[in-house]
């Protein structure tokens, strides 16, 4: 095991990255809508990482309410780092899902749900048989709500994963940093490729979001 990929780097460590932005197609393979901004009015931002971003990013454009998505690079150093860099494990990103939603249509609680129902955020630096910091279980959250609903949901189904015999959860909860948009390949990556692989997979444990307002807005 090359114990690099289960460390994060230091910014030393990190490579120095590129000022230019990869490519991103003009529109959503699927929908058909922007992936870049400006995204409409009112509408809010979820990002997360839950492993392999190819089939994170699809259980997001099939949740009702959610109006685009796109996979990329989030919670490292290196500025706009190319897929085989991030592999490497020195620019201390994780593969993550951006999905913008429209909260008249889809709440944050929901999408929280998918997310945590989606894979296994037990298991530290790795999903499943992908294993290497960039496939580690991440929240990026936008705003103090977001951050309150989080944690409430983190600790809510920390109890229920207890309660079937899963040990803590590793998920890393931090405010949203800069997001860097991965190779246009790998945009809406299963819909293009619908035998591709996927090593997501779940628990089989539910997450219940109703009491989760009521535990985010407590004093």
């Amino acid at each position: 095991m090359n114990l690099r990929k289960l460390n994060l780097p230091s910014a030393h460590q990190a490579l120095p990255g590129r000022a230019t932005p990869l490519a991103v197609p003009a529109a959503h393979f699927v929908n058909g809508a922007p992936l870049e901004p400006p995204f409409p009015a009112g509408s809010e931002r979820f990002l997360a990482g839950m492993g392999c971003f190819w089939g994170a990013e699809r259980k997001f454009w099939e949740t009702p309410g959610v109006l685009t998505t796109a996979v990329g690079y989030a919670g490292g150093v290196t500025p706009n780092p190319t897929y085989e860099e991030v592999c490497g494990g020195r620019t201390g990103h994780a593969e993550v899902v951006l999905a913008v939603f429209d909260p008249a249509r889809v709440d944050y609680a929901d999408l929280l749900r998918v997310f945590w129902e989606a894979h296994d955020p037990t298991q530290g630096m790795r999903q499943g048989n992908d294993v290497g910091t960039q496939y580690r279980s991440a929240l990026y959250v936008c705003g103090q709500d977001q951050h309150r609903l989080a944690v409430a949901s983190r600790d809510a189904y920390q109890q229920a994963l207890a309660a079937r015999g899963f040990g803590a959860i590793t998920t890393e909860i931090a405010d949203a940093p800069p997001f860097y948009y991965a190779e246009h390949y790998h945009q809406q990556y299963l819909a293009k490729v619908p035998n591709g692989y996927c090593g997501l997979g779940g628990t089989g444990v539910a997450c219940a979001v109703s009491p989760l307002a009521e535990a985010a807005t407590a004093k």
